[in-house]
């Protein structure tokens, strides 16, 4: 992991306005108090399985996260649409307060047990770092002194239980100590982010009422590479494309063949090639239009610390891409990544033949200048303007396979769309406030992430700003087996959270 920089983020015109009395020392010593009995809390989070594909599992989150809500005093009721379950919860309004909305991702990406270093990825282990790597260590150890650079292992710990967590340990430290957060809290648990959270657009329009409020906070994302306390104040958007080259109707013996018919993998191989210059910029026409970064977002990007030769080391690269001029200005523009490949059989069971269809999947970020529908149909004409035809359906004709030496499929999907909020706004001042009242000047705020999150129906029907409370260390194999949260940064998210709510939003 990067090296964590003592930074000063300078920010002229910031004043407290403290809501209740607790010092940025009580709440770190609050917080330490508190941090035990929540990571065993935790630990039973975690032990419940949240594949979003499951109904069953989606209940049984459903249930502990209504359990815990309640216990706080929270009014919750389930509301759904497509068969599919979402949690809100609110408390009862002080006409005097600014409103909060809450928003938690509560399911993760699917496991494969096999890959992990674990017997079970919904049983938390508790390691320690020795001689670079990973050991575990019993869970008991917990019950000494807690070492901050011992991380937890499960699916969801740090994406996004971790940061669900923290907070409601947060609201339970203000319960026990009589404060009142100093806005009113409204609550939504997502339990399908992981699926592009399809019918959320759904509920916020048909319950606009419910969801009124004057910003939305995001407990979901991780932090900035160097592990400073971090606020995110946007996030871009996907689409999701297939591309399939197809060869001859059925795979082919090579020495038979070789020479005569063409494969397909060749097709593809051209095809992605033809799509990035050697320095990793789009090719495809107008691909970045649109997009204009600021003199006031560049000073935004500059104080925010980086240093690329650190960062190319950590992540074992000898040369960055060449998409703006800094891994922050990278974020600001579309991507579009090669996310797998599949031709025949590799490894112990390659086969000697050619294949008859090659197939790319393809993600594509998306920003706010760059809507997901244009991005769609520049990479498809793309395609076709590089000498295939697209066929309608699934596999081709007799008549197509005899009339187009290159034939391909394209099929596409929007999932979440990009959102940006002003750095200046009230919300986000009162966000600052919390972290500059408790870190002082050691945070940054990042204009933008590189990541997707289902905000678009907040910030477009409420007409809201969305700001996300990054939470977990930038090691944490997030969505890849081995998942991870640093013990450290589950306890600065507490007091993040803890300072947040001291603060008056005015």
């Amino acid at each position: 992991m990067l090296k964590k920089f003592c930074f000063l983020v300078l920010v002229a015109g910031l004043h407290f306005s403290v809501f209740a009395q607790l010092s940025p020392q009580d709440i770190k010593i609050e917080s330490e108090k508190g941090l035990r009995s929540s990571l065993q809390e935790f630990s039973e989070f975690l032990q419940i399985p949240n594949n979003g594909n499951d109904p069953k599992q989606i209940e049984e989150n459903l249930n502990w996260c209504q359990s815990q809500l309640e216990n706080l005093g929270y009014q919750t009721q389930v509301l759904s649409s497509g068969g599919i379950p979402h949690l809100f919860a609110q408390d009862i309004a002080n006409p005097a307060k600014k409103t909060v909305l809450v928003y938690m991702q509560i399911d993760g990406q699917p496991v494969d047990p096999s890959a992990w270093d674990q017997e079970n990825p919904y049983l938390p282990v508790l390691k320690e770092k020795i001689n670079g790597g990973f050991s575990e260590i019993p869970w008991e150890s917990l019950n000494g002194e807690i070492n901050p650079d011992w991380k937890i292992f499960a699916r969801s710990a740090s994406d996004s239980k971790g940061p669900a967590m923290a907070f409601l340990t947060a609201l339970k430290i203000l319960k026990e100590k009589g404060i009142e957060p100093s806005v009113n809290l409204k609550f939504i648990l997502d339990f399908q982010e992981e699926l592009s959270s399809p019918q959320l657009k759904t509920i916020v329009s048909e319950n606009l009422g419910l969801f009124h409020s004057d910003g939305v906070l995001i407990m979901d994302g991780t932090r900035h590479l160097s592990n400073l306390p971090n606020l995110s104040f946007g996030a871009r958007g996907i689409v999701t494309a297939t591309i399939k080259v197809f060869g001859a109707r059925n795979d082919l013996h090579s020495g038979q063949y070789g020479n005569y018919a063409p494969n397909p993998v060749f097709h593809l191989a051209r095809l992605i090639a033809a799509m990035k210059d050697e320095d990793g910029r789009v090719l495809i026409p107008g691909f970045y239009g649109g997009v204009a970064i600021s003199e006031v977002d560049q000073k935004a990007m500059a104080a925010v610390p980086e240093d690329p030769n650190t960062i190319n080391a950590d992540l074992g690269i000898a040369q960055n891409e060449k998409v703006g001029n800094s891994y922050q200005e990278s974020m600001q523009y579309p991507s579009l990544n090669i996310r797998g490949m599949r031709a025949a059989w590799v490894e112990e069971d390659v086969r000697t033949l050619i294949p008859s269809e090659a197939i790319a999947e393809i993600d594509m970020r998306i920003v706010k200048e760059t809507p997901a529908e244009r991005q769609a149909q520049m990479l498809k004409d793309f395609i076709e303007s590089q000498g295939f035809h697209l066929i309608a359906g699934t596999k081709p004709t007799e008549m197509e396979r005899r009339t187009y030496p290159k034939l391909a499929s394209f099929h596409y999907k929007i999932g979440s769309m990009a959102f940006r909020a002003d750095l200046e706004s009230d919300f986000g001042m009162w966000l600052e406030r919390g972290m500059q009242y408790v870190f002082d000047r050691f945070y940054v705020k990042t204009r933008q992430t590189g990541g997707s999150q289902p905000m678009a129906p907040f910030v477009n029907l409420l007409d809201v700003p969305a700001v996300s409370v990054r939470i977990p260390n930038p090691d944490n194999s997030i969505h890849a087996p081995n998942e991870n949260i640093r013990i450290g940064n589950y306890l600065e998210g507490i007091q993040t959270c803890l300072s947040i709510l001291l603060q008056e939003f005015e």
